[in-house]
C-alpha cells in the first residue's frame, strides 16, 4: 500500500538512488542538487515527502522556500524542484499523489505560492498556471518556446494579479545550469 510521509535523514540515500534513476543522464546533477538544498540553510522552510510502497521508496518531492522580488509586503513561497518517480512505477499516479500532499501540507502551513518549471502537459492537472502570463519571472529567464513550462499555483491569499516579480530560489537552486531546457 502506497503512503506519503515527510522524508527522514535515514531516507536520503534511497532518496538520491531515486533521483539519480527517474533522471537517467541528468541523474547525478539532480540528485546533487537534493543533497545541497538539503544542507541550503536559504532553502528553508523546505517540505520533503517521500512515497512509501511496502519499505521501499518509490518517489521523492521537495518544495523549497523562494522569495519575489521587489515586493514590499512579504510573501510565503515555494517552488517544487525535483519531483522523480522510478522508473517502473511511473504513470501509476505517484507523482500527483505526491504534489497533491504537498500542496496540501503547504496551504495548511500557509503558504501563498507555489511555483514549478516542469512539464506544461502535466503540472496544470495539479492545478499550476503559467507564471509568466501571471507576473512572475524565474530567476533566469525561459525561452519563449518554454514559456508555459514555468507555472504557478495560489495556495493562499489573493495576490496573482495584485503581486508581480522575479522568483529568488534558495542559492543552490539559484544557478544558470539549473534554469535551462
Amino acid at each position: 500500500m502506497l503512503k506519503i510521509r515527510q522524508s527522514r535523514t535515514s531516507d536520503e540515500a534511497d532518496i538520491k538512488k531515486i533521483h539519480m534513476t527517474a533522471f537517467g543522464d541528468q541523474g547525478a546533477e539532480i540528485a546533487k542538487l537534493v543533497t545541497g538544498l538539503f544542507k541550503d540553510s536559504t532553502a528553508f522552510p523546505l517540505l520533503s515527502l517521500v512515497a512509501e510502497d511496502g519499505n521501499r521508496l518509490t518517489g521523492h518531492i521537495l518544495f523549497t522556500k523562494v522569495d519575489i522580488h521587489p515586493v514590499e509586503n512579504p510573501v510565503s513561497a515555494r517552488i517544487l524542484a525535483p519531483l522523480a518517480i522510478l522508473p517502473g512505477e511511473q504513470n501509476m499516479g505517484i507523482g500527483q499523489k505526491l504534489i497533491n500532499e504537498g500542496l496540501k501540507v503547504l496551504k495548511q502551513s500557509n503558504v501563498d505560492l507555489v511555483f514549478v518549471l516542469g512539464h506544461p502537459e502535466y503540472y496544470p492537472k495539479c492545478g499550476f498556471e503559467p507564471a509568466g502570463e501571471k507576473g512572475f519571472a524565474a530567476p533566469y529567464p525561459i525561452p519563449e518556446e518554454n514559456a508555459p513550462a514555468w507555472m504557478v499555483q495560489q495556495l493562499n491569499g489573493d495576490m496573482i494579479g495584485k503581486i508581480k516579480g522575479t522568483v529568488k530560489c534558495a542559492r543552490v537552486l539559484d544557478q544558470p545550469e539549473h534554469w535551462r531546457e
